[in-house]
């Protein structure tokens, strides 16, 4: 997924051409490691004229969610320095912005601040939704959507259940298991009461916003229900105001294409085991991908790789059978329709093989990172490596074979210095890193 400037950009939290970042009036920094000091956090009070419009929260609770919302108003979340304070607002047609964040307007963090579908996108959904009701092209989406059968199950429901996610096009929610399901509502951050599995504490607008966001995009649920304060390799997820969530920033992993060989071996590394760790987990949740790009992955100022977009991830649940939500029928409604065509097929989760995501990243993302890095014969057995961890046609134990003679070349070629903050200085001291 490339950052555009058009309106089709459908993918959330993608990155912006760097120049962007560094033109203008604010003078907040989102490329340093350190929080800018006080100084450097501009004192005039500047009025960004948040609208409803801009934000969504005039479709809400066709939406994601409120609970950021007081930190847009009280300028506690302030887009980064290439806003031109004449501007008020920035361009509306954009999927993400940088931005810098603050609990006592004081200290600032970057974060990254996203759409979870286009502009263009969210305007198609919602005619889809009035048209799906026969009514003008202005109508109420809410009063819509609140009307659907769908709707009216999820409000007779005291727990998240199957069969009112059937149907919906995200990968997460293929072969749902219903411990899945509970950590999906125990999670849920936009609920001021989450660590329940039932919905007693959710109210109406609460239900309405959930079903939207696992209809529209799954990227902040999967923050919420797989975070990265737990181990898992994905940003924080701080919050939502409309359609718009907010997370932590980092930088795009294809940046680091023209990176020096030991760092491109820290970085093809660390990849190697994030799709080790979604395999095979504690948790016994196996996560995969359904499409990969090095837009989907990014680094912390500290170097550590993450998962930046977790749109195109899918869970199965190897604990518990979720096979049943499949075989029952997908019960296709609007709510299956908003993004994508109605016609969309997704492939059943029995064929869904433990290689995916490595052939995925071999063959689209680390012959990029890789390429031309090292001296011979180095270079050449890494070659060949990604070559059979690409092949889709060979059998899992040849690409997870391919894959881990992959990460025991890449291993030696990574350096201990404070480039790789993540790993330093425990790395002088310890050969675990």
């Amino acid at each position: 997924m490339e950052s555009r400037l058009g309106p089709e950009a459908a993918a959330p939290c993608l990155g912006w051409p760097a120049l962007l970042l560094w033109v203008s009036a604010l003078s907040c920094s989102v490329s340093s490691p350190a929080s800018p000091s006080p100084s450097l956090v501009p004192q005039v009070r500047t009025s960004y004229n948040f609208g409803r419009t801009f934000l969504g929260l005039d479709k809400c609770n066709a939406c994601i969610g409120t609970s950021i919302c007081k930190k847009f108003f009280k300028e506690e979340i302030r887009f980064d320095n290439w806003l031109a304070s004449h501007l008020e607002l920035p361009l509306d047609y954009l999927i993400s912005y940088p931005a810098n964040y603050s609990d006592d307007s004081k200290t600032w963090h970057p974060v990254e601040i996203c759409r979870l579908i286009s502009k263009h996108q969210n305007e198609m959904s919602d005619q889809r939704i009035c048209a799906s009701a026969a009514a003008p092209k202005t109508c109420s989406i809410e009063h819509v959507l609140r009307k659907t059968k769908r709707f009216q199950k999820w409000l007779q429901a005291k727990r998240l259940t199957p069969d009112l996610v059937q149907g919906l096009p995200s990968p997460l929610l293929r072969c749902p298991s219903q411990r899945l399901l509970d950590r999906v509502v125990r999670r849920y951050a936009e609920v001021a009461d989450a660590g329940s599995i039932y919905m007693d504490h959710f109210t109406d607008r609460d239900k309405l916003r959930l079903l939207y966001t696992l209809a529209v995009n799954t990227h902040p649920i999967l923050l919420q229900i797989f975070p990265g304060a737990e181990g898992w390799p994905l940003p924080k997820y701080l919050g939502s105001c409309g359609r718009f969530l907010v997370s932590t920033s980092t930088n795009l992993l294809q940046e680091f294409y023209g990176a020096p060989p030991d760092q491109a071996a820290d970085l093809a590394y660390q990849l190697l085991r994030v799709l080790e760790s979604l395999r095979s987990n504690d948790l016994n949740y196996f996560l995969y991908f359904t499409h990969v790009d090095a837009a989907m992955f990014g680094i912390f100022n500290n170097g550590h790789l993450f998962i930046r977009d977790a749109s195109a991830l899918g869970v199965i649940d190897k604990q518990e059978d979720g096979q049943a939500a499949t075989r029952a029928g997908e019960n296709k409604d609007i709510f299956s329709c908003l993004v994508t065509g109605c016609n969309t097929e997704l492939p059943s989760c029995d064929t869904i093989p433990e290689k995916q995501s490595l052939v995925l990243v071999c063959q689209q993302v680390l012959p990029q990172l890789l390429q031309g890095k090292f001296p011979s014969p180095v270079q050449e057995q890494i070659d060949v490596l990604l070559a059979k961890c690409g092949k889709g046609t060979r059998p899992d134990p040849e690409v997870l074979g391919a894959a881990s003679q992959l990460k025991d070349i890449l291993r030696p070629l990574r350096t201990c210095d404070p480039r790789f903050a993540y790993r330093y200085p425990d790395c002088k001291y310890n050969d675990k890193f």
